[in-house]
């Protein structure tokens, strides 16, 4: 089995984590927050006091943080990972960046001899604790063979894409996907709530019907519960969502119902929801319902 370092054990870096450990393998981990380092210990897993100590201890490296300034600061910073990593031992960069930031990484890395995966995932951190979802694989195609077996005790399912940056903007399209099935669930159910229809009913039926997706299936009892724990937390998707539009505009694509969408997932983070899911954008519609004019009879 493999020793794997992880560099940021949010949400998404535990869930990874959770899996690795449960399929064998050992885990040194690292975040700046410790209750997180305290959590993976929990699980079994080996904190790092650093992010170049977790990769000293490992075989591989996984980046999972919130924003491009972190990745790029976490492996080519002063202090950060390049400086401390072995030829043979890869970064898999699995956080969600620019296709361009993912392209000046694996030019930097393979420029020091080093090597570079590029690992997106797709699916909720829940999700991704079950076994469910897919990791795209942009790099050279022998580091994929060689690192699958690591990959795929995350997630059974991985799919190589090509060169480093292709599958980041694989990600960027499924989760343009996932922007616009969730705020799609989200008018619905709005709909039905308005309509008086039985909410638990008209979830269950929809779900079984032609007009069903994954995201109705897996954000729309959040929404009809109106809890929203996170499972991608909406300041995140917002940064998402920019990234989208940007790599968009970069493949001279027009993408005006995600535009539609950004504005949406906007209102409920400037409400002061941030902090939780992306199915919280209900919020949005149900204010937007409120200013419906009542019909007439």
């Amino acid at each position: 089995m493999t020793t794997v370092g992880i560099v940021g054990l949010g949400l998404l870096g535990g869930a990874v984590a959770s899996r690795l450990l449960a399929a064998g393998h050992a885990v040194v981990g690292h975040d700046v927050r410790a209750e997180r380092m305290t959590a993976l210990e929990a699980m079994g897993g080996k904190p790092a006091a650093t992010a170049t100590a977790a990769a000293r201890a490992s075989e591989a490296v996984i980046t999972l943080l919130p924003s491009l300034a972190a990745v790029e600061e976490v492996i080519l910073g002063a202090a950060g990972l390049a400086a401390a990593l072995r030829p043979e031992q890869p970064v898999i960069q699995m956080s969600t960046i620019s296709p361009a930031l993912t392209e000046r990484l694996d030019a930097a890395l393979r420029a020091r001899g080093l090597a570079f995966l590029d690992t997106p995932v797709s699916g909720t951190s829940g999700m991704v604790a079950r076994g469910d979802g897919i990791i795209f694989v942009g790099g050279e195609r022998a580091l994929y063979d060689r690192w699958r077996p690591v990959l795929e005790a995350i997630l059974p399912h991985s799919v190589y894409v090509g060169r480093a940056g292709q599958a980041m903007v694989l990600k960027l399209i499924a989760n343009l996907l996932v922007a616009l099935h969730s705020a799609a669930a989200a008018e619905a159910l709005t709909m039905a709530r308005r309509a008086g229809l039985d909410l638990p009913l008209a979830l269950d039926v929809l779900a079984r019907s032609a007009a069903t997706s994954r995201m109705l299936e897996v954000r729309g009892p959040m929404m009809a519960r109106e809890e929203f724990p996170a499972q991608m937390k909406l300041d995140l998707f917002m940064k998402d969502l920019h990234l989208i539009q940007d790599a968009a505009a970069a493949a001279g694509a027009a993408v005006p119902l995600t535009d539609v969408a950004e504005r949406l997932y906007a209102a409920a983070a400037g409400a002061g929801h941030d902090q939780e899911d992306l199915s919280v954008v209900v919020r949005a519609f149900a204010d937007l319902a409120r200013q419906v004019p009542a019909p007439s009879r």
